[in-house]
Parts: structure tokens; C-alpha cells; sequence
């Protein structure tokens, strides 16, 4: 009976994932080492996946870059709404190359001025775009950071210092990538130890960099039980051009409503953005599926 259902469901079920947020500080997390407990989930878009959603103030309210993907496309594309309504989306447009899967836009500020590291791991870069002022939706390449690898999930945050860039590779959970420099868009030197050994569950990002109290903190996504069943929030104890120590602090688990997972974590003026996993069954999964991975191959 067991084998019949799991059958069923690899058939027919797929992954939905959805935007959610709770009216909580960084600092709030760290000393409860928890979300708020009630989470407000976004009416569901129609598409497949709205996820790693990265949240920025605008004019005291939010604004939030996240990844689309519809299995009937095949490949993710960044897109941006302002607030939490998923009627008022539009594709972000600009990041080169084109046509290749994209995902986890990540978002820095520096000097008033708002910049995105989107994930372009099909060009083998990490790259660093701006983001027009007077149209949200539109990039306009700055410089490519580094470049050689299949880097996934890049994020940068300004520390002690330096500007410091945390990735990893594609299909490669046990090796972090370290890189600093003096400058959001200067050059960037490889840190001393790379590439890092690191256990799966510390190697690839979930979210933003973020201080408190003059910590910095990490979080990391846990795929011990499936892929992006969990945050581990790490601290960062040590971090200079030769050195790097870190240590878990806790695990953020998933809502209830979005049981199966959760991956990406961002921060803004009291409040947190995450995302959310949960099954859905449906007899045309199987045709959406095979569509998806045509248009990957």
C-alpha cells in the first residue's frame, strides 16, 4: 500500500512554494531563536514557485524581489512586487546573459543606492547589478564579481572593514567560497582557506547576512530530510582574510501551513520575508514535469 502511494505521489505530486512574512526584528529572532508564530502566507500565485524572496524598504513599505518559476517555462525568472499582493508583479528585466534559469535576487543598499546579486549560475559568474532608481524592474549590470563556477545563492555584506561574498558551487554541498573586498564593486580576492569544507547543512545560503549586536549571523539551508526542509542560523565567530569560524546558533522548522520546507530568510524595517513548501496533487503534473525538463535539457 505504502509503495502504491509514494508511487502516486511522485507522479503526481509537485513542490508549491510561497511568499510569507511575520512582523518581526532580527534582534527579535535571535533572542527567541524563532519566528513570531503567526505567519501571513501571500494568496497563492498561479505559478509553480514564488520563492527566495529578498525584501527591501521603499517609502516605508515593502518590496520584494523573489524567484517565479512556472514548470511550463522551465526556467525561473526574477520578478518584483511592492508589498504583498502578487497582482501587481513584474518581470525584472536586464540580467545577462539571457535565457538561462535565474533565482535568489540577492538585494544590498550601499549609499542610498539599491544593487542585486542575482543567481546566474548557467554563466559561470556572480555579478553585481544596480537597480534603477525610477523603474524597480529594471537591472543594469555594474561588474561581474567573480567568475569560473556554477555559483549558486551569492551573498555579500559589509564587515569589519570589507566587503565579504559567501557562494557556493552547483551540485558541490560540501565546499564553501569565501571572497572580500574594499569596495561593493572592486575586486575580489579568494579567501586564504578555499574552498572551505563545510558539512551540507552549513554550505549553501538561505537568506541575507545579517548582524545583531555586533554579531554576524549566516543562514544556511538544511537538506538533511529533503531539499530546502530547513534554516540552520549560523553565527560567524571568526572571519578575516586567513581565518573563518562559525558555529550553529538554531533551526528555523516550517509553518505548519507550508510543511514541507522552507529556504530563504530576508530582513527589512520589522519585518521578516520567507518562503514556504507544501505538496500539491494534480493529473497534469506529469505533462508539466516533462515540459520542465525538456526546456532544461
Amino acid at each position: 500500500m505504502n509503495a502504491t502511494v509514494n508511487l502516486f505521489n511522485k507522479i503526481f505530486a509537485a513542490d508549491k512554494w510561497n511568499i510569507g512574512y511575520v512582523h518581526q526584528t532580527a534582534e527579535e529572532l535571535i533572542r527567541t531563536k524563532k519566528l513570531a508564530p503567526s505567519i501571513n502566507w501571500l494568496k497563492e500565485d498561479r505559478v509553480d514557485y514564488a520563492a527566495d524572496p529578498f525584501v527591501v524598504n521603499v517609502n516605508d513599505k515593502p518590496r520584494i524581489y523573489y524567484e517565479e518559476l512556472d514548470f511550463w517555462k522551465g526556467k525561473g525568472e526574477i520578478m518584483v512586487i511592492d508589498g504583498f499582493d502578487f497582482k501587481n508583479k513584474q518581470k525584472v528585466k536586464g540580467i545577462k546573459p539571457g535565457q538561462i534559469h535565474l533565482s535568489y535576487p540577492y538585494l544590498i543598499e550601499e549609499n542610498g543606492v539599491l544593487y542585486c546579486i542575482p543567481e546566474t549560475s548557467a554563466g559561470n559568474e556572480v555579478a553585481l547589478y544596480q537597480i534603477d532608481e525610477e523603474n524597480p524592474s529594471q537591472l543594469i549590470k555594474i561588474k561581474v564579481l567573480v567568475s569560473g563556477k556554477a555559483f549558486v545563492d551569492s551573498s555579500v555584506i559589509y564587515h569589519a572593514g570589507s566587503y565579504w561574498l559567501f557562494t557556493s558551487v552547483s551540485g558541490d554541498h560540501q565546499h564553501l567560497y569565501i571572497y572580500h573586498s574594499k569596495t561593493l564593486d572592486g575586486q575580489y580576492t579568494g579567501h586564504y582557506l578555499n574552498p572551505i569544507p563545510v558539512e551540507r547543512e552549513y554550505c549553501r545560503a538561505a537568506g541575507n547576512l545579517f548582524k545583531v549586536g555586533g554579531s554576524l549571523y549566516r543562514p544556511t539551508q538544511n537538506p538533511s530530510n529533503c531539499y530546502g526542509g530547513s534554516i540552520i542560523i549560523n553565527e560567524i565567530e571568526k572571519l578575516n582574510d586567513k581565518e573563518f569560524k562559525t558555529s550553529l546558533q538554531f533551526e528555523i522548522l516550517p509553518d505548519k501551513a507550508y510543511n514541507q520546507g522552507l529556504h530563504n530568510i530576508s530582513f527589512a524595517h520589522n519585518i521578516i520575508v520567507i518562503d514556504g513548501k507544501r505538496k500539491v496533487l494534480s493529473m497534469i503534473t506529469p505533462f508539466k514535469k516533462f515540459v520542465r525538463n525538456f526546456k532544461n535539457r
